[in-house]
């Protein structure tokens, strides 16, 4: 399983979109507070549509709460990281994956960071640009891994108007 963990989420839009992501996609998304929005926030529900209802997520006090319940070292994406995710054999992966995003406004603590330095991946981009919208940044390295495992358990067809709906 891939799991998408927001570390102090800020903007409801963002989180929204991410939640949708991880419905569509079947990934596990853990929230880690505190929340810069309430669960229930209109502006939420909208971004995630009725995808809601089809989201497995957990919700976390902090970050000391998250770590007790998987302790398995996580993928940081961060700015600062030395390597891209396109390098990552998530192939190789033992177990559940494990993505972790920062807030918006300050990302990953430094901390955290440091002690994982070989596992920090950064999302290449133009050395003047500081960082790509949250929700794209993990629609962008989710869907790598899921490329990498051949997208497991994902339709590679329209199923809902039907596989041949545009020669109709």
């Amino acid at each position: 399983m891939i799991h998408i963990i927001l570390f102090e989420p800020e903007i409801p839009q963002n989180t929204g979109n991410i939640m949708r992501t991880c419905a569509a996609t079947n990934t596990q998304l853990h929230l880690i507070k505190p929340l810069g929005f309430q669960l229930d926030e209109q502006r939420l529900r909208r971004s995630a549509m009725d995808y809601i209802d089809d989201l497995n997520y957990d919700v976390y006090e902090n970050l000391d709460e998250f770590t007790l319940k998987y302790p398995d070292a996580c993928f940081y994406i961060t700015r600062y990281g030395k390597k891209s995710p396109y390098e990552v054999n998530f192939t190789e992966v033992k177990g559940d994956i494990f993505l972790m995003f920062g807030k918006e406004s300050t990302g990953i603590p430094k901390d955290l960071l440091k002690n994982h330095l070989e596992r920090c991946l950064r999302l290449p981009m133009v050395k003047t640009a500081r960082s790509l919208n949250l929700s794209n940044s993990v629609a962008i390295v989710l869907y790598e891994v899921l490329r990498q495992l051949h997208f497991p358990d994902l339709s590679l067809v329209e199923t809902q108007k039907g596989e041949d709906w545009l020669t109709q």
